[in-house]
């Protein structure tokens, strides 16, 4: 029986029920498909298989009729605990363990390790959070002086134009625009060099790339909305200029 990617691999949309693949240095007939299962807790392809029957592979492959590792299914609504509790009985009485004996092999609870991947990807991504949220107040600060220096620069054109007649909300829209453009710039240099850098570790990797444009977009209006609140205040700063002063600033 073949899995999914084994299948794609060796006989692409065609159906490989009846033809033959050649294993080590003998040919087997396909007589059957599994279902797709996606990847393991390790981050193993579940697809990658290919199952034959065990006396042949023992006999003809690897020249051995020991069994170093072997997966047992349990019904989603039974017990697990009860479940390992008969496994280890069994194995001890066909082992032949006496009593008093400490267990010569290792049952691993998938669900156990799962919970224990998933709560290490947690504790990375908080970490990972944490970093991108100090680079996130770093590039704001920045922003922010980049902005208050344009203000003290341009004080004098500010001035002339509350003096014939403009708004300070005019003003104030004008210097957020100009703090959202800055920010959507940077924006867009980090995804263009974030995407290079994803396709090529995912080249290096061999794992696929996949294209979000939801998380992409995402991030450039989170960058667009960091400018707005790191340049709310230089532009409130110009927006609050006395024209008078402005204009005698040199």
């Amino acid at each position: 029986m073949l899995g999914e990617t084994v299948r794609k691999k060796l006989f692409g949309e065609q159906n490989p029920l009846a033809n033959e693949i050649r294993v080590g240095t003998f040919s087997c007939e396909v007589i059957g498909l599994l279902a797709p299962k996606g990847q393991a807790a390790m981050g193993q392809d579940q697809d990658d298989v290919v199952i034959m029957p065990i006396r042949i592979v023992q006999r003809r492959m690897i020249g051995t009729m020991e069994i170093g590792r072997f997966l047992v299914s349990v019904e989603p609504s039974a017990s697990m605990t009860r479940a390992a509790e008969q496994l280890t009985a069994l194995l001890r009485e066909r082992r032949r363990i006496g009593e008093t004996e400490d267990d010569d092999f290792r049952i691993l609870d998938t669900r156990q390790l799962a919970e224990t991947l998933t709560g290490t990807t947690r504790i990375l991504t908080m970490l990972l959070g944490a970093v991108a949220a100090v680079s996130l107040v770093v590039g704001g600060i920045g922003i922010m002086n980049v902005m208050l220096v344009s203000v003290a620069e341009r004080t004098r054109e500010i001035g002339i134009r509350l003096a014939i007649g403009a708004l300070g909300r005019d003003v104030l829209l004008q210097f957020l625009i100009e703090a959202v453009v800055l920010a959507a710039i940077g924006g867009v240099v980090g995804l263009a060099v974030a995407t290079l850098a994803s396709v090529g570790l995912a080249r290096l990797l061999d794992v696929p790339y996949v294209f979000d444009a939801r998380v992409n977009a995402g991030a450039l209006l989170f960058s667009a909305l960091v400018g707005v609140l790191f340049g709310y205040f230089p532009a409130r700063r110009a927006a609050r200029l006395d024209p008078i002063e402005a204009v005698r600033h040199e």
